[in-house]
């Protein structure tokens, strides 16, 4: 049973010559008494003639589409007339002389075709996953996926990293994101978390002197899922010793144009661009802004700060700010859009959403009756607000009001892409690197500063003086790459010194004693061994390679995903574990439920 050519190798310099082939079969054609069958591998697809009036064909109408077969037979030149030049085999066809049937496929639970198994529900597909995976465009996602993967091995090789396997099972870190507990049956009463990711001991490992360590780290957060979010997903995750903040940006930018060049045959222009995490709020109103597109967010604040709009007037006086963008020629929006508009400010903690829309050559608003002349045209001025535009408003504290107009800016831009008033091409890759983040946000339910990153962010220098006295202006050497408004992924110079990495958990995070000893003594004890200074970045995979194939959802570039429930529908897990496993883990359900 081995071949003697895979179903893309065959062409005209192979006629006469006898061959096997084994494959998949991808159709069936009966044309006058003889019958064609496309066979497909993994590389491709050829034609098969087959004779059925002969008795060592006579099983042949067993065989339905995706049945596996084996055929020997001869290499044969097809008449002009048939020759396929969407193939490469299209030249020649196999004359069939034996065929064995290693498995008739049972009828399909929907069709194979790329344009029409995508019609079907997600659902489905996905509980016949092996099936969807049988496609074209899945196999062709997963393989550069893969040529991704094996790119950025090769390029961190060559710049003197060890590929260092991590640990999955670690101890439970409640400050992060919602972790996976897994009872220890050995420890009684105790639990490992699965990784959220390596941070930890890839810090260790610089302790250690490894200097440059990378892996393809598996990652696990119990948290909601969406398109570009899985429970258990893929980070090129790396940390190097005696570096600073450019060291990063221009491995990171090496590696990631490789990537694009061996994938899409792309070149990138570096170095990106590179945007402060105030000016990405203030302009963009998110800190990982889509950037092919214009409706910047501009600050107004001072052409209301005596307004008779109360609205906006009180806003500024108790501090906070007004701000606006313009998203142009969407001014003819239906009142359906309108709401949704409406709905995603409501979301983001907005109590309404004001606009105003010129049609006709009028300006049409329920705020306009509260505005004067000399707000008008500074807005007219500020804005350059023409004929078909509509103006959307935020006021409020500054960061609040950013996030309603980044939520909304974005709706407007697929909103505008749909009624044809904006194209973004599919090859317009805007990187950056946003930097200068705050290193602590104050949470107000908590009453209490928290990590914007990770606690483990080392601050900027020039900021360390006022690292306890105001530490909501400290900045963090903290950095993400983002991609057309997408986090490709995140990291930091990190504190080394256990002295500083003391003081933000106890002073500044108001971490328990106890609880900095129980969780992070260890890391403490081990940076008064001659901790070096260091730092890294972890990158998304799944989200890298989602975009290289242009689609918008992680689950089609990972070979087995979950859906949004965290269920994988053709193994039909989570499932409940059976009495004995948790009398094992000592541990005990107080209401099992099925998860379906």
């Amino acid at each position: 049973m081995k071949r003697s050519h895979r179903c893309n190798e065959l062409n005209i310099s192979h006629v006469g010559q006898s061959v096997r082939l084994i494959g998949w079969v991808q159709s069936i054609r009966d044309h006058g008494g003889l019958l064609f069958v496309d066979l497909r591998d993994r590389g491709g697809i050829t034609q098969i003639v087959f004779d059925p009036k002969l008795e060592k064909f006579r099983d042949m109408h067993l065989l339905r589409d995706e049945s596996v077969i084996e055929v020997h037979g001869t290499v044969a030149e097809r008449p002009v007339e048939t020759i396929n030049a969407r193939l490469a085999t299209g030249q020649i066809e196999v004359l069939a002389e034996e065929l064995i049937i290693h498995n008739v496929c049972d009828p399909l639970p929907f069709p194979m075709e790329d344009s029409k198994s995508e019609q079907v529900g997600e659902d489905l597909r996905l509980t016949y996953r092996y099936l969807d995976l049988r496609r074209k465009k899945s196999y062709q996602r997963l393989f550069l996926r893969h040529i991704a993967a094996r790119t950025a091995r090769n390029f961190l090789d060559e710049n003197g990293f060890l590929e260092i396997e991590l640990p999955y099972l670690f101890k439970t870190t409640p400050e992060g994101a919602r972790e996976f507990l897994v009872p220890s049956r050995l420890n009684p009463g105790s639990a490992y978390a699965l990784a959220q990711s390596p941070q930890q001991y890839k810090q260790m490992l610089m302790v250690a002197g490894f200097e440059r360590y990378y892996s393809l780290a598996r990652c696990f957060r119990d948290e909601d899922l969406r398109a570009d979010r899985q429970p258990e997903f893929t980070q090129i995750d790396l940390e190097m010793s005696f570096i600073d903040r450019e060291d990063i940006y221009a491995l990171i930018e090496g590696m990631l144009t490789r990537v694009w060049k061996n994938t899409l045959n792309i070149d990138l222009e570096t170095p990106f661009v590179r945007m402060p995490f105030k000016e990405a709020m203030n302009n963009y109103g998110s800190d990982k802004p889509d950037t092919r597109f214009a409706m910047k967010i501009h600050d107004i604040t001072g052409v209301f700060k005596s307004s008779s709009f109360k609205v906006f007037a009180q806003s500024v006086a108790d501090g906070g700010v007004v701000k606006a963008f313009n998203a142009r020629k969407l001014a003819s929006l239906s009142q359906g859009e309108m709401k949704q508009l409406e709905d995603a400010a409501r979301a983001m903690g907005a109590k309404g959403l004001a606009f105003i829309k010129v049609e006709g050559g009028q300006w049409k608003s329920p705020i306009l009756k509260f505005l004067s002349e000399s707000e008008k045209k500074c807005l007219q001025s500020e804005l350059e607000v023409e004929e078909g535009d509509i103006v959307f408003f935020a006021a409020g504290k500054w960061e609040n009001s950013c996030n309603i107009l980044g939520r909304v800016r974005l709706e407007c831009r697929d909103m505008a892409i749909k009624h044809g008033v904006l194209s973004i091409g599919g090859d317009m890759f805007n990187f950056l690197w946003i930097v200068d983040f705050p290193l602590m946000t104050f949470d107000e339910e908590q009453n209490r500063y928290i990590a914007t990153h990770h606690p483990f962010t080392a601050p900027i220098s020039e900021d360390l003086h006022i690292l306890t006295s105001n530490p909501h202006a400290v900045r963090g050497q903290h950095y993400d790459i983002v991609l057309n408004g997408m986090e490709l992924g995140g990291g930091s110079i990190r504190i080394h010194q256990p002295d500083v990495q003391e003081k933000v958990f106890k002073d500044i995070l108001k971490i328990d004693d106890n609880v900095v000893d129980s969780r992070f003594g260890y890391m403490l004890r081990a940076f008064r061994y001659g901790a070096p200074p260091h730092g890294g970045i972890a990158l998304g995979l799944d989200r890298i390679a989602a975009i290289i194939c242009g689609t918008s959802s992680i689950r089609d570039v990972v070979a087995f995903p979950k859906t949004q429930r965290g269920q994988d529908l053709m193994s039909q897990s989570p499932s409940v574990p059976s009495e004995k496993q948790l009398r094992d883990l000592f541990i005990k359900f107080t209401a099992v439920q099925s998860p379906r």
